[in-house]
């Protein structure tokens, strides 16, 4: 539980440390530093724990690298050039609903019961949050964030099938690889989008540090660790402090006020989060450790 509530203060937080950060650094830039590097120190934590370095199942590997860190990482980067912090970060983590709808063409999983009043809450709430009636400057960063979510979904799907026919494969070697791949389109991003020059500021190098090492290194240590220990249910219903997290924390540091509406649409979102965990917990779904 520790091991939790810490990874959902190093990782909520971090929505406003990636904020702060493109002050200094373009977007793609930073987002290709994050998760190259932050491979290459997993790749290293594989080594000291003498883990097998070569990848297992490479193709299914690559292509769940390429939404999960690749699509993934370029949407919230971007998103949050525009967007506030706080709220990319809960349109973010409507991956959940994004599985649920998408399991049904994808895994021939129809919803059920409590999964349809979960969907209509989380549908209305992500109205309330993006309102597209209205043509904003947000409305471009909430349409990326929602995209991100959708990419994340995607993934989750694929690890779920991935993980069904290759139990034993290792979850730390499988998350390190898929980063590694993942970030290689960030790098193309990098090295071909104009952006403004680095500023090798303080603040960089140590939003830099935070990533690699406590976002990457240590939080997927605390994940896996957690998972050894807790039902996957469980952990991922705690998870969801996250997206809190990242709220409260944009709000306190960068000023983030939100609107009524806004404040509504993730009520109805987290409640239909909760909706979904609450089920699985009750029915005692099994949740495979790579789809957690």
């Amino acid at each position: 539980m520790i091991a939790l509530f810490s990874l959902s203060l190093i990782w909520g937080y971090n929505w406003v440390v990636m904020k702060e950060t493109l002050h200094y650094v373009g977007p793609f830039q930073f987002g290709a530093i994050r998760t190259f590097f932050g491979a290459l120190v997993l790749l290293l934590v594989l080594l000291l724990l003498r883990k097998p370095l070569r990848p297992q199942h490479l193709a299914r590997i690559a292509l769940i690298g390429l939404l999960q860190t690749g699509a993934f990482t370029a949407l919230i980067v971007y998103a949050l050039v525009e967007g506030g912090a706080g709220k990319v970060a809960v349109l973010t983590y409507t991956m959940p609903f994004w599985v649920m709808l998408l399991a049904w063409p994808l895994l021939g999983e129809k919803l059920r019961g409590l999964q349809w009043l979960a969907a209509l809450a989380s549908s209305v709430g992500l109205l309330c949050i993006v309102e597209p009636w209205h043509i904003h400057g947000s409305l471009l960063s909430n349409m990326l964030a929602v995209l991100a979510g959708v990419c994340w979904a995607l993934a989750v799907i694929l690890a779920k099938k991935l993980h069904q026919q290759a139990p034993e494969m290792d979850l730390l070697s499988f998350t390190a690889w898929q980063m590694l791949i993942g970030s290689l389109p960030l790098l193309v991003l990098a090295f071909n989008v104009p952006a403004e020059p680095m500023q090798w500021t303080g603040y960089l190098v140590g939003a830099t540090l935070y990533n690699v090492i406590a976002c990457n290194a240590l939080a997927w240590l605390l994940w896996l660790y957690a998972l050894q220990h807790l039902p996957a249910g469980v952990a991922s219903m705690i998870s969801l402090l996250t997206p809190v997290v990242g709220v409260l924390a944009a709000w306190l540091q960068l000023n983030e006020i939100l609107t009524a509406l806004e404040v509504a649409g993730m009520l109805l979102i987290g409640a239909g989060l909760a909706m979904l965990a609450v089920r699985g917990m009750r029915r005692h779904e099994a949740i495979e450790p790579a789809m957690a």
